[in-house]
């Protein structure tokens, strides 16, 4: 082995140069001999296109079962996702229970663990539920609310909903994003005027509807007799689930038709005043039930069983949804849409946030992705989406057909839009219900600021229609509500969300109606006589009269002129 040295720079170049060259002078005589290149054939060139065509066709043959790999595993997620999906909205007349049973649901369904009571003592937990302070405080809802959780691999999207008759165009809306309607009705007072007209809309939306009758611990009617008012009132043709034994304080339990098991129950709590049940499952033909029941109410049983002869497999999953043009979206549809059902203002106050209710109705939806408003044409980056548990919140990666999400609303948004990702579309539009009652709205000169931001929110979120005078001296809005109500909302929440205190001066007007051919259809008309010409939040003309007679009055002397005047708006077409 010879031992290393090292070689310095300019030694160990001269070396390189050297090799170099005595490398070149070898072959420069070989290179000299080589023939000179021959162009290619034509055979040669024929063969080389193959092959290059080959490589392209199994380039391009890769590209395309990698985008049918691709589609085949975004519409295997979408249905595996929109499968599992069951969206209910809870209805019923006001004090049936609703917030009360949809607490029971996220009780039984492990999403909270002690529901909160409806009471009006201020000691009493508050529904969960029912987030608003005037709502904790009156002890019932007074917006809607989105729960979702779930349960047996399915999700669930509650909507609970106000049952008073005064809101009753918040539930409206929230039927619009709902699959499946729960009527809920009382055991001892059956059907009521606001169940009717609740029944009415979900009917008009085509909603499968599933009837719980709620308070059978009172004295109640007896099952056959709800059966018998349902079938006839509603033309339904019903499939009784569970069975009462017994009510009122009589009340033990229920006979569960598809297992044919029966669950007995034993209130506990303390002083008589029960924080649950405990319960048993007995099947029908177990001698020791006989023992548990009492004669009469055993005997009443049987009958009833003889006569007689779920939930979330019935419940309908998302399906198709029509269009403006007629064209139906289906869930599973490879691009997202999305129908803006709600809005809400400051259901955090200490941020005093917009969040926009939105329905998937189609795709899937994703953090961060942007969307189309089909309205305005804008597009929106969805930043952070949240799924709503009442006032909680959670942020969201993901969402499918029948999801509800919240959406921070950056002005972008109104009820009734579509959001879309593909082409333009847009579904039917949400109508607001004729007012009936309606006041001027008034502030101190010094708290002119927060009084015009706090109209802009609430009419923002459909908390109330707000019409403007035509003077244009008169800036004042009135306030167009529904019920009484409404208006003692508005005031409580301007003054607990914008610390502006508020009067109200009502005016004599019962009636109105929207001017559906425009301002250039009631110039025509010259002056109308017992009627006030106001203009909606569009700038589109509003007619308000005293009474049903002087609508009648006027529509005699113009209704060729007139034309159309609708109880009810609608926002802008796309």
């Amino acid at each position: 082995m010879l031992p290393s040295r090292a070689v310095g720079e300019g030694e160990g170049a001269s070396v390189n140069t050297e090799v170099v060259r005595a490398v070149a002078e070898e072959q420069q005589p070989q290179q000299q001999q080589q023939p000179a290149e021959l162009p290619p054939s034509p055979v040669a060139e024929a063969l080389a296109d193959e092959v290059g065509t080959a490589a392209t066709v199994r380039a391009v043959q890769q590209q395309q079962q990698a985008e049918q790999a691709a589609a085949a595993l975004t519409a295997e997620v979408l249905e595996r996702e929109v499968g599992r999906r069951r969206n209910f909205a809870i209805i019923s007349h006001p004090d049936a229970g609703k917030t009360t049973m949809t607490e029971k649901l996220l009780l039984y369904g492990g999403a909270i663990h002690e529901a909160g009571e409806v009471k009006a003592r201020r000691s009493s937990r508050s529904a969960t539920s029912d987030w608003m302070e005037l709502e904790k405080q009156r002890g019932i809802s007074i917006t809607s609310t989105a729960l979702t959780f779930e349960y047996c691999g399915c999700q669930l999207n509650l909507l609970d909903t106000p049952g008073h008759q005064d809101f009753s165009e918040d539930t409206y809306r929230t039927l619009a994003a709902a699959d499946n309607a729960v009527l809920l009705v009382d055991g001892a007072k059956g059907i009521e005027p606001q169940t009717r007209k609740l029944f009415a809309v979900a009917r008009l939306r085509g909603l499968p509807v599933f009837t719980f009758v709620n308070k059978m611990d009172r004295p109640a009617l007896n099952g056959f007799e709800i059966i018998e008012q349902l079938e006839k009132e509603f033309g339904l043709q019903s499939y009784p689930v569970n069975w009462p034994i017994g009510s009122g304080d009589r009340f033990v339990g229920v006979y569960h038709r598809p297992t044919q098991k029966v669950v007995l129950y034993e209130k506990r709590g303390q002083a008589g005043r029960a924080k649950g049940a405990s319960k048993s499952e007995y099947e029908l033909s177990d001698p020791e039930l006989r023992q548990l029941i009492e004669p009469d109410l055993w005997e009443q049983l049987q009958e009833d069983v003889e006569l007689l002869e779920t939930f979330i497999q019935q419940a309908a999953k998302p399906g198709p949804a029509a269009t403006r043009s007629g064209v139906a979206v289906a869930p599973t549809s490879p691009n997202f849409t999305g129908l803006v059902f709600k809005l809400q203002a400051n259901m955090d106050p200490k941020h005093r946030d917009k969040v926009a209710f939105v329905r998937v109705v189609s795709g899937k939806f994703e953090k961060g992705m942007k969307v189309r408003v089909a309205r305005s044409g804008r597009t929106v980056t969805l930043a952070a989406p949240q799924r709503m548990f009442a006032n909680e919140r959670q942020t969201v990666q993901e969402g499918f057909a029948g999801d509800v999400i919240g959406l921070t609303n950056p002005g972008a948004f109104a009820i009734g839009d579509t959001l879309v990702t593909g082409p333009t579309l847009a579904f039917p539009p949400i109508p607001t219900f004729s007012p009936e009652l309606f006041a001027y709205l008034r502030c101190p000169p010094n708290q002119k600021k927060p009084f015009l931001k706090g109209v802009e929110g609430l009419l923002g979120e459909g908390a109330v229609q707000v019409l403007y005078s035509t003077d244009e001296y008169i800036t004042d809005p009135v306030l167009a509500a529904v019920g009484q109500l409404q208006f003692e909302v508005v005031q409580y929440r301007m003054k607990d969300e914008y610390g502006v205190d508020t009067t109200l001066e009502p005016l004599s007007y019962n009636v109105a109606r929207w001017v559906a051919g425009g301002w250039g259809v009631l110039e025509g008309c010259g002056r109308l006589f017992n009627t006030t010409v106001m203009k909606d939040v569009y700038g589109r003309p509003v007619l308000l009269f005293r009474n049903e007679f002087a609508l009648q009055q006027v529509l005699g002397e113009h209704a060729d002129k007139l034309g159309e005047l609708s109880p009810y708006a609608l926002p802008p077409d796309v």
